[in-house]
């Protein structure tokens, strides 16, 4: 049996794995995708004799390219073949996923100027846990919340933190500042030696790569305590 070219329609076990949509999708992010190549990742997988790529084609070929996905019925999505009704289904659900996000405005992020509205947004969720958790709030320029993120969960009295662990998601999200926290299982927010020392340490490693750190919020219980507000910065 002669061997496919690559000028065939290409099928996911033909490709190099470097231009397989998911790895592609991976290493580069889904900008770098072609139109075919999300649908390929959404659909997942193929036929017996084609793979998700040759069936994200298809499937555009019918709809005569991208936005006259949004035009066809499920039915019509259904008789490409290699979809079917289930994955019809996924696929109209990932058009109205997209629709909502430009018919909706997004919400507005809070922006946190004081260490009370800090321990207000954090304290609900982390004040009475019985396990330490240490994380950092992200924040642009303006202060605003770009993303909580959880940095350790230790045991009852500690966690070790590295600032590279800090920083990492703030230089990835290109935020200008955080704000370091964690709680106290103990029911007292008094910041500790340790708590202070970390502070600095951190402070200081933000001020080496310019993201500030405006504060360290210590949690306990429906009680906060300010590490700069305490005197620890």
């Amino acid at each position: 049996m002669p061997t496919r070219s690559r000028s065939s329609p290409a099928t996911m076990h033909l490709l190099a794995p470097q231009d397989r949509p998911r790895e592609k999708l991976e290493r580069s992010g889904a900008g770098a995708l072609g139109d075919n190549e999300l649908l390929a990742v959404l659909i997942g997988h193929g036929t017996a004799g084609d793979g998700a790529l040759s069936v994200a084609n298809r499937l555009l070929a019918a709809s005569g390219g991208v936005h006259g996905l949004t035009r066809m019925t499920r039915d019509e999505v259904a008789a490409v073949p290699g979809l079917g009704a289930a994955m019809a289904g996924r696929v109209q659900a990932a058009i109205e996923i997209g629709r909502r996000t430009l018919m909706r405005p997004a919400a507005p992020r809070p922006q946190l100027l004081t260490p009370r509205d800090i321990a207000e947004l954090l304290l609900p969720q982390f004040g009475a846990s019985p396990v330490e958790h240490v994380g950092v709030l992200l924040l642009d320029a303006r202060h605003r919340l770009m993303r909580v993120r959880t940095i350790s969960v230790g045991s009852l009295d500690t966690s070790v933190v590295h600032p590279r662990e800090v920083f990492r998601p703030a230089i990835t999200l290109g935020a200008a500042a955080v704000v370091l926290f964690h709680n106290h299982p103990s029911g007292d927010p008094t910041p500790t030696p340790e708590d202070i020392a970390l502070t600095r340490r951190v402070r200081h490693a933000g001020d080496v790569i310019g993201i500030e750190v405006v504060d360290h919020i210590v949690l306990a219980d429906a009680r906060y305590c300010s590490v700069r507000q305490a005197g620890g910065f």
